[in-house]
């Protein structure tokens, strides 16, 4: 069955707004276009997103698949986006059962931009067995300066948070968005449409400018993704899933520093990288 056939839907990600500084001096900035994006799934209204719609296909495609209300790629047929009418109409071939039932009963998550998924929190946890994947703390390295260098909407703009895709050190996509969720999202869509060489997740580590949470590591483990990394921290629900899985998740990762909090076996350690250690005084 052919992939689903997605419109190529624009919309700018920033727009120019005039302000005041602290001297008084007017000021023109750039500031991030958030953007309602209603999904309809068979006509049916199914969410709202705020989003920067960089990418508002693969968004929808990923949400889809990571709320676990779509099994393969192929049962879409088709993603058309009208920023017109901010809508994103999904068809589908045998149509989503239960639909309703399915969709229910809402988590609110800790997360912006999205703010529940739907079902169950820990459903298939526990089926889920991750690839083989390993990285070494060079292609550790390698992906924070890979992310430092990115030319980002953060850059100009702020208020947004990144995700990327790494395969080893090499940057594969790196998405932006109002929340980490929607990057995350739209990453997975986009893995769907390359087909099998990336859905498994064989090979792969996952990077987000936001805390390891318990909604961010189930998502990573839901696309095949074993090693994720974080320039921020991680929640206690998301140490706890993270290491049933048996998924690596590195945080605190700027510059030479990071903290494996789970599944160091998956992380080949090269502590002579990291610089020699700081020195502390002693109290007098």
């Amino acid at each position: 069955m052919p992939l689903p056939h997605l419109s190529e839907a624009r919309a700018p990600l920033t727009r120019e707004v005039r302000t005041i500084n602290q001297h008084g001096d007017e000021e023109t900035v750039s500031i991030p276009a958030e953007r309602p994006l209603t999904v309809y799934v068979d006509k049916r209204e199914l969410v709202t997103l705020m989003t920067l719609g960089a990418r508002p296909e693969w968004l929808v495609l990923g949400y889809l698949r990571n709320q676990r209300l779509v099994r393969s790629v192929e049962e879409v047929e088709s993603v058309t986006v009208d920023w017109d009418v901010g809508a994103a109409a999904v068809r589908t071939h045998p149509g989503i059962a239960n639909l309703d039932e399915r969709t229910a009963q809402r988590v609110v998550t800790t997360g912006c931009g999205q703010g529940s998924v739907f079902g169950k929190l820990m459903d298939e946890v526990d089926a889920i067995r991750l690839p083989a994947t390993r990285l070494t703390q060079a292609q550790l390295y390698g992906i924070v300066a890979a992310i430092r260098q990115q030319e980002s909407t953060y850059k100009s703009a702020g208020s947004v948070h990144g995700c990327a895709l790494f395969r080893g050190d090499q940057m594969l996509l790196f998405v932006e968005d109002v929340g980490r969720h929607n990057a995350i999202d739209t990453i997975a869509g986009w893995m769907w449409m390359q087909g099998p060489a990336l859905s498994s997740g064989e090979g792969l580590a996952f990077y987000t400018t936001g805390r390891l949470t318990s909604e961010m590591v189930i998502k990573s483990a839901q696309m095949g993704v074993a090693v994720v990394i974080s320039r921020s921290g991680m929640t206690q629900m998301g140490h706890e899933i993270a290491d049933q899985l048996g998924l690596c998740a590195v945080g605190r990762a700027t510059n030479r520093h990071f903290i494996c909090y789970t599944g160091a076996d998956r992380l080949a350690l090269q502590p002579e990288l990291a610089g020699a250690r700081a020195m502390h005084r002693a109290a007098a």
